[in-house]
């Protein structure tokens, strides 16, 4: 049944509108303290340790997990809590080694890494790669997976959804840094506490439906009934090992793929650029502590609607579809369908919550590399305020461009959460081997960058269409090709983005040493050893995610 009741209206309006006077009071709290763009782009001082972690988490889980990853649970298991379990460890190497670089160089935007440490040309192209990324790839999935659930549970037409979450974000993003930062605690609040209902409820019906009683039943249940659907390491004969190449998720390209998210991305990294270093730390540290629940909130319900729906217990069949035609990225709408009154608004405000601050953060970094690395350098005379209006005027067209764009892009055919990640993989290895040998190695050049930027991209092309043309079928048994749904030969986008990084590294070491032997100036970082030193806190937090990961992929193997 597609309608809210009044119990869920009045849970809908509760979470509505804490948001709403929060962020307002935070707002006009803070606003006499604001000493310019910096602190509108970046809340310079201001978030503390919990608000950067719980910041961090409510830009990242957004739709393509609560849609996206419970379709893909639904459709392929376990295996794909990997991006999450990996995202953990991936935090505290980019707390260790990548935040004191940005913070001891004063490094506030990606693109002005770029400009300090090659040149303008690079940080420009790289900006203008970045802003169409997030454009055309991450805003528009994230409204139209969003809008797709909400109509979905509520019965509001798609559009009108899909209006209503771009103004709310607009609202929260025009605040600034702050008003985001501090909103998304409220949101990740929501997001927990009604993901982990909708998951007790999915469980439960599971047991339930079997004879039994109980979350650690329903789990029990699940084991037996879905085997094949908890396994985190699939073999070259799986059906969804184009998604998820068997060990390349532990020690190949999927390091690439969150490197390059939590490290190189001004999305995720600007939550932490404009504080100390401890309080960084110390928020990334809670972040990856938060990533090791997210497969309990947005996979588990996945698998639970797949026994479900295997059993005949619910007839999902004319909303989801059948056979070729059937998309997974509906089953956790139709989920929440199946929630009593109030835990179904409860469930709804942790969906919106996570559109909504996925939104504003996406739309708020959009906004930060337009004003300060393409406007400001094409008019470097403008004055703050001026900045700060640039920057409001950038994310009410970034949104409206959002809106055109989403309804028009397949977004739905090939699934949500796999649309984004191949998709920002044509640019991810290019980017990051840029990015980490900028970092620790001072003798790469500027025209090394450029052919990690351009090469990179054009390889991912090319890499993508070869076992199709050459009919590399030989190696298919090997894992570097397998046949897609059309039965065409092709490289997991994983291995591809892996292959990828390595001829980029060679090939800026190579073009590096050329021009550095012609005695061509190169531009370090300030970079030592020291800053990379944690404190016993920090190392003992990171033992404990290690562990917690070593048991998790030793159990479900």
């Amino acid at each position: 049944m597609n309608k809210l009741t009044t119990g869920d209206y009045v849970v809908f309006a509760i979470y509505f509108f804490v948001v709403a006077f929060y962020g307002l009071w935070v707002y006009q709290r803070k606003r006499k303290a604001e000493s310019g763009s910096n602190d509108y782009f970046l809340a310079e001082g201001s978030l503390t340790w919990w608000a950067i972690g719980a910041s961090l988490i409510a830009s990242n889980i957004s739709a393509e997990q609560f849609i996206g990853m419970s379709g893909s649970g639904f459709k392929m298991g376990l295996a794909i809590a990997t991006y999450e379990w990996m995202a953990a460890a991936t935090l505290i190497i980019v707390a260790i080694f990548f935040i004191p670089v940005y913070l001891k160089n004063k490094i506030f935007t990606m693109p002005q890494f770029l400009n300090q440490r090659y040149n303008g040309t690079v940080a420009m192209i790289m900006a203008i790669f970045w802003l169409l990324l997030y454009v055309v790839v991450n805003l528009t999935s994230i409204l139209f997976l969003g809008a797709l659930a909400v109509s979905a549970i509520s019965g509001v037409s798609l559009m009108a959804c899909i209006w209503g979450m771009a103004i709310f974000a607009v609202i929260i993003t025009l605040g600034g840094m702050k008003v985001i930062g501090f909103t998304d605690v409220i949101q990740v609040f929501f997001l927990i506490l009604g993901g982990l209902v909708t998951t007790y409820i999915a469980v439960n019906l599971v047991s339930t439906q079997f004879g039994q009683h109980g979350v650690l039943a329903g789990l029990s249940v699940m084991k037996e009934q879905a085997a094949d659907h908890f396994h985190m390491i699939f073999s070259h004969d799986n059906k969804n090992y184009l998604d998820l190449p068997g060990l390349s998720v532990l020690i190949g390209g999927m390091w690439i793929v969150n490197l390059n998210y939590w490290g190189c991305n001004q999305y995720i990294t600007q939550r932490a650029l404009g504080a100390d270093l401890k309080t960084a730390r110390g928020g990334i540290l809670f972040a990856a502590f938060l990533k090791l629940l997210m497969p309990v909130i947005v996979v588990l319900p996945g698998i639970a609607a797949f026994i479900l729906y295997k059993h005949d217990v619910f007839d999902f069949s004319h909303k989801i579809g059948v056979g070729a035609d059937m998309n997974p990225d509906r089953a956790y709408p139709i989920l929440l369908n199946l929630l009593p009154s109030g835990l179904k608004g409860l469930s709804f405000a942790a969906l919106t919550a996570a559109v909504v601050a996925s939104l504003a953060g996406k739309a708020n970094s959009i906004a930060t590399i337009f004003t300060l690395d393409v406007y400001k350098k094409i008019n470097p005379k403008i004055n703050d305020k001026q900045t700060v209006t640039i920057g409001k005027i950038t994310v009410v067209v970034a949104m409206l461009l959002g809106i055109l764009l989403c309804t028009h892009l397949g977004i739905d055919k090939k699934g949500g959460f796999q649309y984004i990640q191949e998709y920002t993989g044509f640019v991810s290895p290019g980017i990051f081997a840029m990015f980490i040998l900028g970092f620790f190695w001072k003798k790469t050049t500027s025209n090394a960058a450029l052919f990690a930027t351009i090469g990179g991209f054009i390889l991912s092309c090319g890499f993508k269409v070869l076992p199709g043309y050459v009919n590399l079928a030989g190696l298919a048994p090997y894992g570097f090709s397998a046949k897609n749904a059309n039965g065409v030969y092709e490289m997991p986008f994983i291995d591809r983005m892996g292959f990828v990084f390595l001829i980029c590294v060679i090939g800026m070491y190579i073009i590096s040493m050329i021009e550095n032997a012609k005695g061509d100036k190169v531009h370090g970082l300030e970079v030592d050893s020291s800053m990379f030193k944690t404190s016993k806190g920090f190392a003992v937090g990171t033992l404990i995610v290690g562990g917690i990961l070593v048991a998790l992929y030793s159990i479900y193997w």
